[in-house]
């Protein structure tokens, strides 16, 4: 089988090493490791690419807008966005351009495996593909039968307690969940953590490709599909 391409944009030198050396143990051809956004155009747009791992935050430019350039010649491109941190007007600036996934720094390989499977789905053919039974959006579906949430055709990997407030979620989509129940839901021997709950929803919804999960200031949160 031949090797998948895949195209490295990070402008911290250490990080991008680290990142080639390991997806070179996973048997993925790396086109190029580089740090600007004019690189990362004239790589994607003249060199036989089938993935972007984009560094949001670049030495000339940003990974949002160097993906915009990019996929005005190629549109399907998959993209998985890296940042350190995620404001919501960048989110919003992400979303615009579709990309496969977002990565926050420090990632974990399990993690950038599991989003790259996802991304390289796009080129498989759809009856290859896996499918929940519940449907979310044209992306994403959950297999209610083995708790599984599936991303174009590839699983989600899920934390249990990430797994546990999806299930949550999905048992009351389109209805407000307040934070105390919540609480009660995911960690019914312990006191109320407002900090501990807010790092799993970020991580679920960074999971989720930011979508689904509405914040009520106060109130708690809904889910909706």
């Amino acid at each position: 089988m031949k090797k998948k391409n895949i195209l490295i944009v990070e402008d911290e030198s250490i990080v991008a090493m680290e990142i080639r050396s390991y997806l070179e143990t996973l048997d993925y051809n790396i086109v190029a490791t580089c740090s600007t956004a004019d690189e990362a155009y004239e790589h994607a747009i003249h060199q036989e690419v089938d993935l972007i791992l984009m560094d949001i935050y670049l030495t000339d430019s940003n990974g949002i807008e160097a993906t915009r350039r990019i996929k005005k010649i190629k549109k399907e491109m998959p993209v998985i966005f890296l940042t350190a941190f995620m404001d919501e007007k960048t989110i919003d600036e992400a979303i615009a351009v579709n990309p496969v996934a977002y990565l926050l720094k420090p990632f974990n390989r399990k993690e950038l495996s599991v989003a790259i499977k996802i991304g390289l789905s796009h080129l498989k053919p759809k009856e290859n593909r896996l499918q929940g039974d519940l449907y979310l959006d044209e992306e994403f579906s959950f297999d209610s039968r083995s708790f599984e949430l599936i991303c174009c055709g590839e699983l989600v990997s899920l934390s249990k307690k990430e797994r546990l407030l999806l299930n949550l979620f999905l048992n009351n989509q389109n209805k407000l969940i307040s934070n105390m129940t919540m609480e009660y839901e995911l960690w019914p021997d312990k006191p109320s953590n407002d900090s501990r709950r807010r790092a799993l929803i970020s991580r679920l919804r960074s999971k989720l490709k930011h979508r689904f999960i509405d914040t009520l200031s106060s109130e708690g949160y809904v889910f909706r599909v």
